[in-house]
Order: structure tokens, then C-alpha cells, then sequence
């Protein structure tokens, strides 16, 4: 399990606006090692404490927020992003950029999330818990969070085997490395 944010983690405005652009270019890099993309409109980004904190400190920029209850709620709705022991958490982006195409695929694709997995090194595929406060009855979100609970095994490619749209990635070498720490935080 990647360890959680606490408010302790989270710089208060002036400080992080005096590192935000050291911390922009070295979370940029932990995100480039955690962004795999699976195929030509979906793109996993696995989460951990570092991305998260990330979230939080730019929304307390955005938002100018200065007291500990408004930030400790952000802590706590980001880091859902991580999962607990044994998961994997992951924002999913569909990144489609054609307008009308996007939005007929979110709504043909709204049974996505059941069929995208993490497939381990003994060849099980592990299927995501679902956030599903990103779908209505009719259409899917372009941003999914997905937990995989993968009993602290790390995975070894990402998938999907939905009828429209069946693919699979598997990860490097340092982005198995990536995500296997995370478990180990």
C-alpha cells in the first residue's frame, strides 16, 4: 500500500508557491513513470502518495485555501486515489480528442470499468473496484478511479477486453519497479 497524505505533508500557500516550480518538474517525472497507455484512447495513471499530494497542493493553490479542515477534506477525498493494503489505486483517463466521437463512446462504453483488469505475472487478471460517482444511468465519466486489489502482487500489464475496444499493455520495466514500490510504501 503506498503510504497516505496527512495534513502535515501539505505546504501552506507562500511555501509551496516558492517550490511549485522544482515540485511541478519532480512530480512530473513521477508521474511519467506511472502513465501507461493502453491503446489509443485510454491511459492509466497509477497513483501514490506523491500524486496525490501533488492534487491536494495544487487545489489549496487554486481554491487559496488556508484552514486545516478544508485541506484535511481534500486529503481525504484524494486519497481514495491510493487504496489500502494489498490495492493498487489509478485515475483512468479516456482521452478521446474528437468531440463527437468522445462523447458516443462514453456513452457506448459505460460498461468499461468491468472490463478493464491489471494482469499479474501467474496470468490472473485482476478486475477494479469502481468509483460509481463517475457514471450515470446513461454515460460514463472521461476520468475513472480504479482500485485493484491485487494482494500486493504487483501487476505486470493492463488491460481491457470490452467488446469495442480490447487491448493490452504490458508494463516496463520501470514501471513495474514504479508501482511494486508503491505497494511496499
Amino acid at each position: 500500500m503506498s503510504r497516505k497524505v496527512v495534513l502535515d505533508d501539505i505546504l501552506d500557500l507562500q511555501r509551496y508557491e516558492e517550490q511549485r516550480a522544482d515540485y511541478r518538474r519532480r512530480i512530473f517525472e513521477v508521474k511519467r513513470i506511472r502513465r501507461v497507455h493502453l491503446g489509443p484512447y485510454l491511459t492509466f495513471l497509477f497513483e501514490n502518495a506523491d500524486t496525490v499530494r501533488y492534487q491536494v497542493q495544487e487545489m489549496v493553490r487554486s481554491e487559496r485555501m488556508v484552514r486545516d479542515d478544508q485541506i484535511a477534506f481534500e486529503i481525504q477525498t484524494y486519497n481514495e486515489l491510493i487504496g489500502d493494503e494489498g490495492q493498487v489505486g489509478c485515475s483512468l483517463l479516456i482521452e478521446i480528442d474528437d468531440r463527437a466521437l468522445r462523447a458516443e463512446l462514453l456513452v457506448a462504453w459505460r460498461d468499461l470499468p468491468e472490463h478493464l483488469y491489471l494482469a499479474l505475472e501467474d496470468g490472473t487478471r485482476v478486475r477494479p473496484r469502481i468509483d460509481e460517482r463517475q457514471r450515470d444511468e446513461e454515460r460514463l465519466s472521461a476520468v475513472q478511479f480504479l482500485i485493484f486489489d491485487t494482494g500486493d502482487r504487483p501487476p505486470v500489464a493492463v488491460g481491457c477486453d470490452h467488446p469495442q475496444y480490447t487491448h493490452e499493455q504490458a508494463l516496463s520495466d520501470e514501471e513495474r519497479a514504479a508501482v511494486e514500490a508503491d505497494l511496499r510504501a
